[in-house]
């Protein structure tokens, strides 16, 4: 396994140079967005989830390495280790297999056989043993008693359990034969009020291979909680039982019910049921909560993909409201970059009276703060407070758009939001943060630990260091891909952006604060403790629009900035002019820049650049209303057809929101006029759509959603 540029190119289906390149690349610590933008020469165009996975299938080698060497030092201590085992050991491709061999070697606890062996019964499991395979063997038990032959059983028993070509052919057979089955844990009753939310999946069963993630976490939730006693295992135990007789498989060595092939059938049955059995299937409830966690961690990533870069509204004035019914609305007037001007609250929902002086506050606070946008949160009371502000008259056109709440308490509470304002209580930080998110989701969410944003599937279920690890990595591209302007962005946004990170950002934050705004990119050398390998990972994404170097406003990297001064030069003009005319760039041979390090792929993107400095990847900012004639549940019935924007996507369909404070589902089997795998073939996150209610359940709140026709 020392070579793993050739393994993981196998594996991955990649070319061995490009990921020997890759490898080198990520050992001197280039970042995964550097290594796609900047390195495409060296590592043959390979996009960012081909480098990340070639990462992440390095790191796990690595440690199989480490597992591997503990193993043989282990083994090798026990005076055990011999040349064709060493040889085994050294070969191993996965964990399983290694484990499997260290099985016999590793140091346990006194067993049932240990106890028999220390009673000296292992010569007599031996020829028990041999004569169940020997039959020109014969040995005579007559002079043991039960309890011996049970205790040699017991060391059969477990002699088998750790033969690694018996737990290889029972794994083989669960994989084709095995079941995922669910049923009602012992002990609870039907009636139970826990029992409601999981009685889809009571006496549950089908093959594990066509198990769903969203189903497999579903079981297992309803396991954790008490309810549900979940098995993956085969129907039948015959053909495992079978598969364990050491050597080849087969009823041969299992015939007879006396002599030493009647104690090898007992041995074996008792090694696979109380031995085997347990762990292979407790390795496949875990292989299985893997695919699980890995596909709903891919949703999630997905959606908070989505969500990161939902269309921004922009650099607009807004007025933010955190709405409420008893502790009434907070408000918040923001200036066009977000900081906040003024702050109060208004009762609109205690009186009629209240009512006519919340309307009234409203309109003069649009004028006074000459407001461009509204931004009124989605929770309680949300849709109440956009009719409230609908009945308001201004003096000037406003948009009034419902922003998503959630993580924004999470942030209100945060040390982030603490030092921003230190002054403010949490509902006037979650006001602000509402505002900010319409004006710039990315800039805002990136405050709030992902895990909080509320567009996962079973989050809290799936292995959480998989998740944040795979939550990081979204956060930091969709960072990267938009870029960042130096002078304005926060910490938070700041320690996102490659080769810098949370110590590297505090630092860049306290050099702008005490010297003033960064003149341009070579600036950034004079913050102490940003050295030249931080410089070349984060300099490309980050932007100065006041520099009067004007390649510092795009993703140009700045080792590129000499090779535009040329290209320029080339058609009798400056790098200014070159980006402003086209016709002027039309005029450039790119062939003639090609160079060792520099290919087409690199000239094409400076050309995209130039044409388009610093476009923003996102989408423009739509403004979506709900029907007004429905704001709660109690007001839709079957056949309606609403507009609704939806809100999270799973595996098994798409949550949407149709302004009654209860998202409804369209199932994956509602999507289309056709076969959907994945519901993000056909939505996204935060589009805008019509849907038809196909069923309202207002005992459980739940509502049933169709996309088709």
């Amino acid at each position: 396994m020392s070579n793993y540029a050739t393994y993981i190119a196998n594996a991955l289906n990649l070319n061995q140079r490009q990921v020997e390149k890759t490898i080198e690349l990520l050992e001197q610590g280039a970042t995964v967005p550097f290594i796609a933008r900047y390195r495409k020469e060296v590592t043959g165009s390979l996009n960012e989830v081909q480098i990340a996975a070639i990462r992440d299938l390095l790191l796990r080698l690595k440690e199989l390495d480490k597992r591997r060497e503990a193993i043989l030092a282990s083994i090798e201590e026990q005076g055990k280790l011999s040349p064709e085992l060493r040889r085994q050991i050294e070969s191993a491709e996965t964990l399983t297999d290694l484990e499997d061999l260290y099985l016999p070697y590793r140091p346990k606890r006194r067993t049932r056989a240990t106890i028999a062996i220390e009673k000296g019964l292992e010569p007599l499991a031996d020829n028990i043993m041999r004569a169940a395979k020997d039959t020109s063997f014969t040995f005579n038990l007559s002079p043991f008693t039960s309890e011996d032959l049970q205790g040699a059983r017991d060391i059969i028993a477990e002699r088998v359990s750790e033969d690694a070509a018996v737990r290889n052919r029972v794994r083989n057979i669960f994989r084709r034969k095995a079941f995922l089955t669910a049923a009602l844990a012992r002990g609870v009753d039907k009636d139970d009020e826990r029992v409601a939310k999981f009685e889809n999946w009571i006496d549950w069963k089908e093959p594990i291979h066509r198990a769903p993630s969203h189903r497999i976490l579903a079981l297992f939730r309803g396991e954790d909680a008490g309810v549900l006693k979940v098995h993956v295992r085969p129907e039948n135990d015959e053909d495992c039982i079978e598969a364990c007789f050491p050597g080849k498989p087969g009823k041969s060595g299992m015939s007879g019910k006396s002599g030493a092939s009647g104690q090898m059938a007992l041995a074996v049955a008792d090694s696979y049921k109380r031995l085997i059995e347990p762990s292979i299937e407790t390795e496949f409830r875990n292989l299985l909560k893997e695919r699980a966690d890995r596909e709903a961690i891919r949703v999630f990533a997905e959606n908070l993909r989505q969500l990161l870069l939902a269309a921004p509204l922009g650099q607009k004035r807004t007025l933010a409201i955190d709405p409420g019914f008893r502790t009434g609305c907070k408000v918040v007037c923001l200036d066009a970059q977000g900081q906040l001007l003024h702050n109060e609250t208004i009762y609109p929902f205690t009186s009629v009276r209240e009512e006519h002086a919340a309307i009234n506050k409203l309109e003069a606070l649009v004028e006074a703060f000459q407001i461009e946008a509204i931004a009124i949160g989605n929770g309680t009371a949300g849709r109440e407070t956009e009719e409230v502000v609908q009945r308001c008259r201004f003096n000037r056109n406003v948009i009034a758009v419902s922003v998503s709440e959630a993580g924004a308490s999470v942030y209100s509470a945060s040390d982030v939001a603490r030092r921003e304002f230190p002054d403010y209580d949490i509902t006037v930080r979650g006001a602000v943060s509402i505002g900010r998110r319409l004006m710039d989701p990315l800039s805002e969410l990136v405050k709030i630990d992902p895990k909080s944003i509320g567009v996962g599937q079973y989050q809290h279920d799936v292995d959480q260091k998989m998740l944040a690890e795979s939550l990081g990595d979204t956060v930091v591209s969709c960072v990267n891909s938009v870029g960042v302007e130096l002078n304005t962005a926060s910490r938070e946004l700041l320690s996102y952006v490659s080769g810098i990170g949370p110590a590297l950002a505090d630092k860049i934050v306290a050099h702008r604060n005490k010297n003033g705004a960064f003149a341009d990119r070579q600036a950034l050398h004079a913050v102490k403790g940003l050295g030249d390998k931080a410089f070349e990972q984060c300099a490309g994404f980050l932007r100065v629009r006041e520099s009067e170097n004007p390649l510092d406003r795009s993703a140009v990297h700045p080792e590129r900035y000499a090779l535009v001064q040329r290209m320029a030069q080339s058609v009798g003009a400056d790098v200014e002019s070159l980006m402003k005319d086209k016709e002027l760039r039309s005029k450039i041979v790119l062939n003639d820049f090609v160079s060792d390090d520099c290919g087409l792929p690199t000239l094409q993107d400076i050309m995209k650049e130039l044409e388009k400095p610093g476009l923003d990847p996102r989408a423009k900012f739509e403004v979506f209303e709900f029907d007004k004639n429905v704001t709660r549940i109690e007001d839709l019935h079957e056949g309606m057809v609403l507009p609704g924007i939806v809100t999270n996507i799973t595996a098994f369909g798409a949550f949407v929101d149709i302004g009654v404070h209860q998202d409804g589902l369209v199932h994956v089997s509602q999507m289309a006029n056709r076969r959907v795998n994945d519901p993000n073939e056909v939505v996204h996150l935060h589009q805008h759509l019509k849907v038809k209610v196909l069923d309202v359940d207002l005992r459980r709140r739940r509502i049933s959603l169709s996309l088709k026709n």
